[in-house]
C-alpha cells in the first residue's frame, strides 16, 4: 500500500510495475485502475509484490517472526 501512495502518477505506475516483470496487459490494468490504495494493497498489489519480493528487500515476515518467538517462549 506505501508503494501505491509513492506512485501518484499513472506514468510511474506504469514504469515500476513494469520494472517487477509483470505482463503487459497485467500492468497496463494496474496501473489504469481507479481503486485506492487499500483496494489494491489487497488484490493485484499483493500478486505483484509477493512475500519474496519483501524478503529480498530486507524484511521479515511478520507470521515467520511471530512463529520464532512463539516456540522460542
Amino acid at each position: 500500500m506505501c508503494l501505491w501512495k509513492q506512485w501518484k502518477r499513472v506514468r510511474t505506475r506504469y514504469r515500476e510495475l513494469r520494472a517487477l516483470g509483470l505482463p503487459e496487459w497485467v500492468v497496463h490494468e494496474f496501473a489504469n485502475a481507479r481503486r485506492g490504495p487499500w483496494r489494491m494493497a489487497h488484490g493485484p498489489m499483493n500478486r505483484a509484490l509477493g512475500n519474496a519480493y519483501w524478503q529480498s528487500q530486507g524484511l521479515m515476515s511478520l507470521t515467520e517472526r511471530y512463529q520464532s518467538l512463539r516456540q522460542a517462549w
